[in-house]
């Protein structure tokens, strides 16, 4: 996926591409707004500033958004609601106040580009999101079900759930799940990682294999049949 990045703020947006890429994206970075508006190459979503050198965001944001139905994400440190109000009423899909984690943008784009997909009537009427035969997530419920009785997570055992389950059989690394379950600034031991693993496996054992890839990361595997697997390491 193609990101136009315009962020006039260097360290902000050095270390917002940085993470971008981690994550697989590819990002174009421009300065200001008359860098965007004359930008050519492809793209499938802007995250723009509106404090931008050259120009108001708004006006550029009007601008973009005139010009097509790509999804515009307003990143600002503006935290006043009238500029919230005015950015989606000019055509932003989603507002991003500063700061901001990484985790936290990528969640936005995703979550903007499911909503841009054409969606049939089955899925106007979908409900939680089903993983094999066993394991369902409402992830606008932020609950989870096993066999159909609820499962009872902690909150940081969710986002991990949910986070792993956005790209079944991906190898993430301990930096990427590191970053978006417990945000860019975390400075703990990443053996926390591994307990909360470890609990997934044993709450979900059956459903969902989480196999640990040694000195790289960890990949979840959803299990297509109703047996009994145990979930454990590989």
């Amino acid at each position: 996926m193609h990101v136009l990045l315009v962020e006039d703020d260097e360290p902000v947006a050095q270390s917002l591409r940085r993470g971008l890429l981690r994550y697989g994206f590819e990002v174009e970075w421009v300065s200001t707004g008359g860098a965007a508006l004359a930008y050519e190459g492809p793209y499938d979503v802007v995250l723009l500033d509106l404090g931008l050198p050259d120009t108001d965001g708004l006006d550029v944001c009007k601008a973009l958004r005139d010009r097509g139905d790509v999804p515009i994400i307003v990143i600002s440190a503006r935290s006043d609601e009238t500029d919230r109000v005015v950015g989606l009423e000019l055509g932003a899909d989603d507002y991003v106040s500063k700061p901001f984690g990484v985790r936290e943008v990528i969640a936005r784009i995703r979550a903007v580009m499911r909503r841009m997909q054409p969606r049939t009537p089955d899925a106007l009427v979908a409900g939680p999101d089903r993983y094999g035969p066993r394991l369902t997530i409402d992830r606008k419920a932020a609950r989870v079900q096993l066999d159909g009785a609820e499962v009872s997570l902690a909150p940081k055992e969710y986002d991990l759930l949910a986070f792993l389950t956005e790209e079944p059989g991906a190898l993430m690394s301990r930096e990427q799940i590191m970053e978006a379950v417990w945000d860019a600034n975390w400075f703990g031991p990443t053996k926390t990682l591994d307990v909360h693993v470890a609990a997934l496996r044993r709450k979900l054992a059956g459903a969902i294999t989480i196999e640990a890839v040694r000195g790289v990361g960890f990949r979840l595997i959803v299990n297509e049949d109703d047996g009994k697997g145990d979930g454990s390491d590989s």
